[in-house]
């Protein structure tokens, strides 16, 4: 472990910075703009990081001892060493970024619910703070787009119109010549019979329709 400090966070060279998800910006004094890095630390920061998979926004980092005074913090604390962060809660479930911390190697938390934020440092193993409320709506985990139920298939329904409206329009036709051949005083409703032999081919040919757009809709989803 080392500990490196700057008189501002401009002045830390560019090899000496490994940790990719952060920058010296957020890890310096916000009153000062001073650094010390303790790469324990942001190892552990980075690895904490990696492990949520997700960003880790950075309310504060390292506080010169003027600056920790300014807003109130302990008398001795480790954020004046380089070995806590106050990280937001705002897009983090804090039992799961909890878990996640601990596990890397962070043994202090403080919870600040109210404020948004958690403090973890490295150590020694303590806990003080309010408990963060449960949430109403648990995070949804991360799935593959489910296939589409049969039952309720465009592709399907689309299919179904389709052969109904067929078999419908061959009904009539057939109606049609058997009318045409019977008794002439049912002649006169031939002329209907031939518009709503019409309708059901458009039904058909509309089906039809809707069955091609909800195949090339579903394998552009990749759900067939």
């Amino acid at each position: 472990m080392t500990t490196t400090t700057y008189a501002h966070f401009s002045d830390v060279p560019k090899a000496a910075w490994r940790w990719p998800n952060f920058s010296p910006a957020e890890i310096a004094c916000r009153g000062t703009g001073s650094i010390r890095i303790n790469t324990e630390a942001m190892d552990k920061l980075q690895a904490l990081r990696d492990r949520l998979g997700k960003p880790l926004i950075v309310r504060s980092a390292y506080r010169s001892p003027s600056h920790n005074r300014a807003v109130g913090g302990a008398p001795a604390s480790k954020h004046m060493l380089g070995t806590a962060f106050d990280i937001s809660m705002s897009n983090h479930n804090p039992a799961t970024f909890a878990k996640a911390a601990r596990a890397v190697g962070f043994l202090g938390f403080g919870t600040y619910p109210r404020s948004g934020f958690m403090h973890i440092d490295l150590g020694p193993a303590r806990s003080w703070g309010e408990p963060f409320p449960t949430r109403a709506t648990a995070f949804a985990p991360d799935i593959a787009p489910a296939r589409e139920v049969l039952a309720e298939s465009r592709t399907l329904q689309g299919g179904g119109a389709a052969g109904i409206a067929t078999v419908g329009a061959a009904g009539v036709e057939v109606a049609q010549e058997v009318l045409a051949e019977t008794q002439s005083a049912i002649l006169p409703l031939v002329p209907y019979l031939e518009t709503l032999r019409w309708v059901f081919i458009a039904v058909a040919l509309i089906g039809i329709a809707v069955a091609i757009h909800a195949r090339i809709d579903d394998w552009r989803r990749g759900q067939r």
